[in-house]
């Protein structure tokens, strides 16, 4: 039996502070995208809007309904909220997740973990954890979640490998695509081009390495960036890839610095700084 994609871009998380989802939707529009309503999580700490595009993959604009300071302390809602994955991270492009599977007997984390322990390292991510959310029309959402594991050092010192969200319900429910007036952007963005990470030197091997772990194949030296990996989408832009870039940085944050969107119109501007992140726009 095939073994499941591992290398399939699903959807790019930015955050903003707390409460501003819907503030940040308006930014967005005003980008030329259409943003679509998303709904409340079912741990009730984080809300979302959404950005779909036409390859497939989706923006979700997040943030944390409440600050930390408005939970009581020693609260289990304080301690969820101060201990949820995302707590600690500045606003902007904080996190991205390739697509999973939902089943009993084949599961991601043996693939990659696999990989890993022939390459001689440890195991890179842990057993799925169910999520969902209520959209705003009542439907309830389900999923599961295959994490990457959290270091001993603390979650300042875990690297930017991706999450995967494998569907328990329908696609469609979380990612919707009907009406097509949904995937329809006034910026004619029609798909992901690339997402550029940046990591320290000293880090840049190990992040590589287990970038080739998670997708199945060693990046490539590229003019663009120390590496890059081409990634599968859902559905595609037609005679263009999706990248992911891997750079060196001098300094000592790493992340998701830039994504870039194909765009079948000649934007005025192609680089354009968001309120917290970068984002450009690349003429097909």
């Amino acid at each position: 039996m095939a073994l499941p994609s591992t290398k399939c871009l699903d959807h790019i998380i930015y955050l903003t502070p707390s409460g501003s989802v819907n503030e940040t939707a308006e930014e967005f529009r005003k980008l030329g995208f259409n943003v679509l309503p998303g709904g409340q999580h079912a741990d009730a700490l984080t809300e979302n809007s959404l950005i779909i595009l036409g390859d497939g993959v989706y923006l979700e604009l997040i943030s944390f309904v409440k600050p930390v300071d408005a939970y009581p302390p020693d609260s289990p809602e304080r301690l969820a909220r101060e201990n949820h994955p995302w707590a600690l991270k500045a606003p902007g492009w904080i996190d991205y997740s390739f697509l999973g599977i939902n089943s009993e007997t084949v599961h991601i984390f043996d693939i990659i973990n696999s990989r890993a322990k022939e390459g001689g390292d440890d195991d890179l991510y842990g057993p799925e954890i169910p999520g969902g959310r209520k959209r705003p029309d009542g439907q309830v959402v389900k999923w599961v979640i295959t994490p990457p594991r959290r270091p001993a050092e603390g979650i300042e010192r875990r690297l930017p490998l991706p999450f995967f969200c494998g569907d328990v319900t329908p696609r469609n429910l979380r990612v919707p695509t009907d009406p097509p007036a949904i995937i329809e952007h006034s910026c004619t963005a029609q798909g992901i081009a690339s997402v550029r990470f940046e990591v320290p030197s000293g880090r840049w091997n190990e992040l590589s390495r287990h970038l080739s772990y998670v997708i199945g194949n060693p990046g490539v030296a590229s003019a663009d960036a120390g590496h890059e990996w081409l990634l599968d989408t859902v559905k595609g832009v037609e005679g263009r890839n999706c990248r992911l870039l891997l750079s060196r940085s001098e300094k000592e944050s790493l992340g998701i610095v830039e994504v870039a969107f194909y765009v079948k119109r000649k934007p005025e501007k192609e680089t354009i700084e968001t309120p917290y992140a970068q984002i450009r726009f690349v003429p097909i």
